[in-house]
């Protein structure tokens, strides 16, 4: 009864999105006002029903419900309670529902909170909203039902991807979907505001929270998603360019273009035209994101369907959202006035030059991407890897980086560039110290991290520089928010050049008792033994890890075994074994027994990795995201101040 009642609030909410959309472009033509007392109530029925019919299919998993197909084919009652719960959204049809419920649990909050945009905006604004939700409305209820029952329920289900048995698939996927529906509701108000010419200050203020909540939880999901498949998958890498990865990316990388053209909008009443087409642009690449993941044209641990007429259906989809909205824009490109004018030379104009940057390495991570797939369509296989990426992305990223923190220290419409040029030298020796140091006693590292860790430490003085001079205690919020944001960019940088130029590998087949040497470390194979799990078996091997001081620490990688349920093949797993000390991380990885020919014990493949600061780059992209949300609490404390004095002022008048 449960999968029955979650399908007829889907079916009731898709009915609502219909009357929402058929109500919005009457009152838009009409303005009745009847129409629009319609559609705030049904915004908020249609996020209160999705999301019910969310936790209902959590609730068919909790209890191992197998005469519900989605559950039989991804969980199974052997599976640990958290990854029954994850296993929800570890799958195409649960999580598009996911999505969908965050979706419309956007726009019930837009509904009920948003006051400061004229109503006609605000209705166009939900009529979008509505008309992006009818879409994947359609798209699970006709392709993709999470709430199908099968004919004869099975003994048990074929259980989750152990892959995916982790806890970073309870963080990881749900942060990237509430960052990609923050973009689609950026996409909406910008609709709204081209339908009702008000492209300005007031629609950029409404739309500015939800870029930059957008923008944090993407950085959360992409930091956690990549801390996941560092540790989980047992390759010792912490980026891969995996086109899955890439495709949240690209999102990121709009969303950042996208948060300083909004604010240069909402504050300068400039980068009109700017802000409408990165919302576009930002909403495009989440769905291209979603297309790629769900048509079935890739492989890979994070792809969730294979099915190509899924594919085509998103496809439409995404034809008719981009397409219309960019032939909105074309419309109403002579309302779309850039505002107000600034000199290249000034904040805005850094800006500018950062946006371009940003959209530069956005277009050539897209070509990467999608290149094989295209080029696999016409007959012919080629591999795009991380030699392109670093080659081509990279220079444009660390140039990024000097523009991003040189900006901040400009006036806005004009500057002479005094107080920039009075404050560069400080980055400037601070960069000449660590590069002169490097090619003095580094050794032979790369070009790309050679500048990449000079570049660190240039960001990293210049982004304090906004708080020189400054009484910290009344410094804004969303000031701290920035210089955090900046110094974690230049963490992350510091991390990912330090890792690459000084990383150490062991590859090789140990006995118990062999001692392997890493980096600084000595780690001794102390043995191994077989451990069970609660849905899964295990070697389990003790190393002992010694430092050059004599300081000794235990690390336990694991080989694991999934069992093949209900015909599905046994999978293999690896656990990576983690040493985290401030000098960066000793990683070690159990491989497969390696039987000797003369009787002696068994080996084992040990692959050991010392990596030099590389937690930096986690802990960098923790610092970007709290800086986003120092910024997100200053805006809402400035709103609420703001407001305030607004209604003490109308208080006088009248009084």
């Amino acid at each position: 009864m449960i999968a029955e009642l979650g399908l007829a609030m889907l079916w009731i909410a898709a009915a609502l999105a219909c009357l929402s959309l058929i109500a919005g472009a009457l009152f838009l033509r009409s303005g009745k006002a009847e129409l629009a007392a319609v559609i705030r109530p049904a915004a908020v029925a249609m996020g209160a029903l999705t999301s019910l019919s969310f936790l209902f299919l959590i609730w068919l998993f909790v209890r191992s419900d197998m005469s519900v197909e989605l559950v039989a084919r991804n969980s199974n009652s052997l599976k640990p309670m958290i990854f029954k719960i994850a296993g929800t959204w570890g799958n195409h049809e649960g999580s598009m529902l996911l999505w969908l419920a965050i979706l419309c649990l956007s726009g019930a909050l837009v509904a009920i909170f948003e006051k400061r945009l004229r109503e006609d905006t605000l209705i166009a604004t939900l009529t979008a909203q509505a008309a992006l939700s009818l879409g994947f409305f359609a798209f699970l209820l006709f392709s993709s039902n999470p709430f199908n029952r099968l004919p004869v329920a099975p003994p048990d289900g074929q259980g989750l991807n152990p892959l995916l048995q982790d806890i970073g698939l309870a963080f990881h996927p749900p942060t990237l979907y509430v960052g990609y529906v923050g973009l689609s509701v950026a996409f909406s108000f910008a609709v709204g505001a081209l339908i009702t010419r008000e492209v300005g200050p007031a629609f950029a203020r409404a739309m500015r929270p939800w870029v930059l909540g957008s923008w944090i939880f993407l950085t959360l999901g992409i930091t956690a998603g990549s801390y996941w498949a560092y540790y989980e998958l047992g390759w010792g890498g912490w980026w891969f360019w995996d086109p899955v990865e890439n495709v949240s990316l690209v999102p990121w990388l709009a969303g950042a273009a996208l948060l300083h053209s909004v604010s240069v909008t909402a504050t300068r009443n400039a980068l009109r035209a700017w802000t409408v087409m990165l919302a576009v642009i930002g909403f495009s690449m989440s769905m291209v994101g979603t297309f790629i993941v769900r048509s079935g044209l890739l492989t890979s641990v994070h792809s969730f369907a294979v099915d190509p007429q899924r594919g085509a259906f998103l496809l439409v989809l995404m034809a008719i959202y981009i397409g219309g909205a960019l032939t909105l824009f074309a419309l109403r490109a002579g309302a779309v006035a850039e505002g107000k004018k600034f000199a290249l030379m000034s904040r805005e104009g850094s800006l500018v030059i950062n946006n371009l940057l940003l959209t530069t390495i956005l277009a050539l991570v897209l070509l990467g991407t999608l290149y094989p797939i295209v080029a696999e369509a016409m007959g012919e296989k080629i591999s795009v890897g991380p030699p392109y990426y670093n080659r081509v992305a990279g220079p444009i990223a660390l140039v990024l980086c000097v523009v991003m923190v040189m900006g901040p220290l400009l006036n806005w419409r004009r500057d002479d560039g005094k107080k920039l040029w009075g404050r560069l030298p400080l980055g400037i020796l601070a960069g000449a110290v660590i590069l002169f140091g490097l090619v003095l006693f580094g050794g032979s590292v790369g070009i790309l991290p050679l500048l990449g860790m000079t570049v660190a430490a240039f960001v990293a003085v210049l982004s304090l520089a906004p708080l020189w001079g400054r009484n910290l205690r009344r410094t804004p919020l969303p000031t701290w928010g920035m210089v955090v944001a900046h110094f974690g960019v230049a963490i992350c940088l510091a991390g990912m050049g330090a890792e690459t130029a000084f990383i150490k590998e062991k590859l090789v087949a140990a006995s118990p008792g062999d001692v392997v040497k890493v980096g600084q470390y000595r780690v001794e194979f102390a043995g191994v033994s077989p451990v069970a799990g609660p849905n899964y078996t295990a070697l389990k091997a003790r190393l002992v890890a010694v430092t050059p001081s004599g300081e000794r620490y235990v690390m336990y990688p694991e080989s694991r075994m999934f069992p093949g349920l209900m015909g599905t093949s046994p999978t293999e797993t690896n656990e990576a074994a983690l040493l985290t000390r401030p000098g960066g991380q000793l990683y070690a990885v159990l491989g497969v027994p390696v039987p000797s020919a003369d009787g002696a014990p068994d080996r084992y493949q040990l692959r050991l990795w010392w990596k030099p600061l590389v937690w930096w780059i986690w802990l960098g992209g923790g610092l970007i995201a709290l800086g986003g949300f120092l910024s997100l609490v200053g805006r809402a404390q400035f709103l609420t101040v703001w407001r305030a004095r607004r209604a003490r002022k109308a208080e006088e008048r009248f009084a």
